[in-house]
């Protein structure tokens, strides 16, 4: 019997050697399990520290989190650190891919920053409710009156509390190489409040991660922080502007360090 319980154990090494599918899923079912747990043990923490429901409770998440990428073999090179160091309120907007981001985000995640996700996030077991305990603002993409409520609130909340923001304006993750047409919701919210946008780049997944043909690898993420745009004085009117502006400069950037990656280290092979 102790012989046959040591099959898997040796099955597990063969086949992260021999299947890159096997790779894949193992990979990402250990992030998925690995967050899960690393939620149970934050909740008390935050719960200690600030009583419940706190933005300040992000710099816990951040701290906990930022070792998981060694576990997956991932990297991050990072350039324009001195574009975050702006005071007040602000919103980041950024490129999304996968859930990986959330590495990325917690590579860089300033203080009293949180972010705005959808709303199903909350019903993800332990993962949801560290979300919640770290001020996430959680809103109904299929409502758009009701997105359009919480980005004021959020507008107000980042006044009154000096919070920043950070969005995903693309609205879904998006693997094609290239960026989707940005949604209004993140300009509209820098505008209400008339605090800059600071853009975030992450450059291209594909050189070693590639969902529909399940392969992960180890690899390098390179992230742009790029210069704040500011909002001061704009209305309604110029969001469209704003968000066509933000969009051209991010999709330059992402199209230039997406190069240089694959440049570096080869594109992934099948």
């Amino acid at each position: 019997m102790d012989v046959l319980w040591m099959i898997p154990l040796l099955l597990i090494p063969l086949l992260m050697w021999t299947s890159s599918t096997f790779v894949f899923y193992f990979k990402k079912c250990f992030y998925v399990a690995w967050m899960m747990c690393l939620a149970l043990i934050t909740i008390p923490l935050c719960i200690l520290k600030s009583g419940g429901r706190d933005v300040e409770n992000m710099r816990i998440i951040r701290f906990m989190v930022r070792h998981v990428k060694y576990f997956l073999g991932l990297r991050f090179e990072v350039s324009g650190w001195e574009h975050l160091q702006t005071e007040g309120p602000y919103v980041i907007i950024s490129n999304h891919q996968s859930s990986l981001d959330v590495l990325g985000l917690m590579e860089i995640l300033p203080d009293r920053c949180t972010m705005i996700a959808k709303k199903e996030l909350v019903y993800a077991g332990t993962v949801g409710l560290i979300c919640w305990l770290g001020g996430i603002v959680f809103i109904n993409r299929k409502k758009t009156s009701d997105a359009k409520s919480v980005m004021a609130g959020a507008a107000k909340t980042m006044l009154d509390d000096q919070i920043r923001l950070w969005v995903f304006p693309e609205g879904t993750r998006n693997q094609k190489g290239d960026l989707l047409p940005f949604k209004k919701g993140a300009f509209h919210l820098a505008v209400q409040a008339q605090v800059p946008i600071i853009p975030v780049v992450f450059s291209s997944y594909s050189n070693f991660y590639l969902r529909k043909e399940k392969q992960f690898k180890s690899g390098t993420i390179r992230l742009k922080i790029l210069p704040k745009i500011e909002t001061k004085g704009m209305t309604t009117d110029d969001v469209s502007s704003l968000s066509d502006k933000s969009f051209n400069v991010m999709r330059s950037a992402f199209l230039r360090i997406s190069d240089s990656v694959t440049q570096s280290n080869g594109p992934l092979r099948h």
